[in-house]
């Protein structure tokens, strides 16, 4: 990472499992996973570090934090029971990673942080909300689910198919592509519901048709304050599904007051070359050191 001189403060807030998940998925699919000499799997940790390098390199943060999530067990599955209840178990090869790519961030000076009980979406909005009034927040991830966060000092830097392939989400930006403001992008959730996180919203309303509705009426309560302006077939299915459209907007918005600690200054971008090394060699992937400015001597 090239240091720019009186580089303003930016903090890139990095959604650990969306990078995971996606490094292991995008190597896993063709049947090859890496692994050390030793048998320990680690295309996801190699692929992880790839990704979020190369938009360290391309956005130039100067401060770094990564979220994860702290177990399946959070407040949204004592508000519903089902919630993200259809998903199943990580492939044996990817468990060992979670905690290995833990060491290697932290290898790198960069924090992990979570809080049992929470997201790791609730712990960025809670970061981005805390220090966007003193720096630039910009959201590494591939969760559509964050651009309800994106505000003038917050953008969300969603990765695309392909490697260092983003869409840089502003305020105008998310305007201009989805016609949606970023407190909207709840609403359309609590209509549509969420079929990767299982909760329902109104039973046959589509995205297509809760963007339209948001459109029109601004809110769900611009929504219902209109229902005799409605089609028939669809205010027939928002009144017979009205409490679980609550629900399931209370589900999708992300929770902003976490308690949790996290010092700014921890999270300053400053790599120990020595220790990163180190660290890379053991996991066998010292080809990566020239990625983050290690000297690698053969």
């Amino acid at each position: 990472m090239t240091v720019i001189p009186n580089q303003q403060p930016s903090l890139m807030l990095v959604d650990g499992m969306a990078l995971l998940f996606r490094a292991y998925y995008a190597t896993a699919s063709s049947g090859y996973i890496r692994r050390t000499k030793a048998g320990v799997p680690t295309n996801a940790i190699y692929g992880f570090l790839r990704y979020m390098w190369d938009a360290i390199d391309k956005f130039q943060p100067t401060h770094v934090a990564c979220c994860w999530d702290m177990g399946s067990k959070t407040f949204r599955t004592e508000q519903f029971a089902s919630y993200k209840g259809n998903r199943p178990e990580a492939p044996d090869d990817l468990v060992p990673q979670f905690s290995l790519v833990r060491d290697v961030t932290e290898c790198l000076g960069i924090p992990n942080l979570g809080v049992v009980g929470y997201e790791a979406d609730d712990c960025i909005g809670t970061l981005a909300r805390r220090y966007g009034d003193s720096m630039n927040v910009k959201i590494l991830s591939g969760d559509h689910d964050l651009l309800q966060l994106v505000n003038d000092s917050t953008s969300v830097i969603i990765m695309k198919k392909g490697h260092g392939n983003y869409m840089h989400y502003t305020p105008e930006t998310l305007y201009a592509e989805k016609g949606l403001s970023p407190r909207q992008v709840i609403d359309v959730k609590g209509l549509m519901g969420d079929t990767s996180d299982n909760y329902p919203g109104v039973r046959g309303i589509g995205e297509k048709t809760a963007v339209k509705l948001i459109q029109e009426y601004e809110s769900v309560e611009g929504i219902l304050a209109n229902l005799d302006s409605l089609t028939k077939g669809v205010r027939t299915k928002i009144e017979a599904d009205l409490e679980m459209l609550h629900l399931s907007r209370a589900l999708a918005e992300i929770h902003c007051e976490v308690p949790m600690e996290c010092e700014l200054d921890l999270c300053r971008l400053s790599v120990d070359h020595e220790r990163a090394l180190t660290k890379l060699e053991e996991l066998e992937m010292k080809s990566l050191g020239h990625l983050i400015g290690v000297a690698v001597v053969s």
